[in-house]
């Protein structure tokens, strides 16, 4: 089965747990940050996601990347920074939505696939990775 991560601002909770269950309904494993449930400590949140980010059978990051004080887009700093981890680390990145431009350099460089709502073709295009 493949497996997304779901990266996003604590603002986003209830849109990253309607994806992660718009996910399971297409047969793709769903992680949510723990600490969208549980309160936490950032610094013990940061590494804790970091840890299933960089686990073996995490196929992808899903970056929700919603409008957010009228920026569209937006990616805030700790979720690049878990998105920058996840492209070391090998990983598929996909945004829910489409580039953000101020780090849009880094966001073409990388490889990051912006879905514009379409989350099916995450299936379609990991479905080919792990075919092969």
């Amino acid at each position: 089965m493949i497996k997304v991560v779901i990266c996003g601002s604590k603002t986003f909770t209830n849109k990253c747990i309607e994806i992660a269950d718009d996910l399971r309904r297409i047969n793709i494993n769903a992680v949510v940050p723990k600490e969208f449930f549980v309160k936490m400590v950032k610094k013990e949140a940061s590494l804790l996601h970091f840890s299933e980010i960089e686990k073996d059978d995490v196929d992808a990051l899903l970056i929700v990347n919603e409008t957010k004080n009228n920026i569209e887009n937006y990616i805030g700093a700790n979720t690049f920074a878990e998105l920058a981890f996840g492209f070391y680390k090998g990983k598929k990145i996909f945004l829910l939505n489409d580039i953000y431009e101020p780090f849009k350099e880094e966001l073409e460089a990388w490889e990051v696939i912006p879905l514009k709502g379409n989350l099916a073709k995450i299936k379609d295009i990991l479905k080919d990775d792990i075919d092969e």
